[in-house]
């Protein structure tokens, strides 16, 4: 991606800083249980940071093409409205996405791989061409907040998909 002549030197193209980040986690549960929890929209809210209601447009499944609208938090208090469009679904081994995130393009998508009948392990990985005032951050510093911010994503997708696993098992 190469920015306008106005913002480099004479004779300079300005590249978009791609950043790439993993985080995985085993959760102690099988792919059919993970998968079936992190396709469920209604429930990103409770995973994913700032996201205060999810669906699918149109009441469409989950597929390439389909459109995921998001409440979000904004700052001061305020709420906004974002987009992402379903980039690829691989029921129930991955999913992948692409839309904004602040000023710059992303894609983030999981993949699921068995351990065995009883774990899964869980990759969430996230690519970013850093835009705007983005750019303003060092990539090390930006990078590592992404990265947290997975991890805490993958720690509270594990923590639900087991502790409903617990709460059935106690019934």
């Amino acid at each position: 991606m190469t920015g306008s002549s106005r913002d480099a030197p004479q004779g300079h193209e300005v590249r978009a800083m791609a950043l790439k980040t993993e985080s995985r986690t085993t959760i102690a549960r099988s792919i059919p249980e993970v998968w079936a929890y992190v396709c469920d929209l209604g429930r990103w809210p409770e995973w994913a940071p700032g996201v205060l209601e999810c669906r699918v447009r149109g009441g469409a499944s989950l597929q390439p093409g389909a459109r995921v609208e998001q409440r979000a938090q904004g700052i001061f208090g305020s709420t906004r409205d974002r987009t992402q469009a379903v980039t690829a679904v691989d029921a129930p081994r991955s999913l992948a996405f692409a839309g904004p995130m602040g000023p710059s393009a992303a894609r983030w998508g999981m993949e699921l791989e068995s351990i065995d009948d009883r774990q899964t392990e869980a990759k969430m990985w996230i690519e970013v061409e850093v835009g705007g005032l983005m750019r303003a951050v060092p990539g090390r510093i930006l990078k590592g907040r992404i990265r947290r911010v997975s991890n805490r994503e993958l720690a509270a997708i594990k923590a639900a998909v087991e502790s409903a696993a617990r709460e059935g098992a106690e019934s």
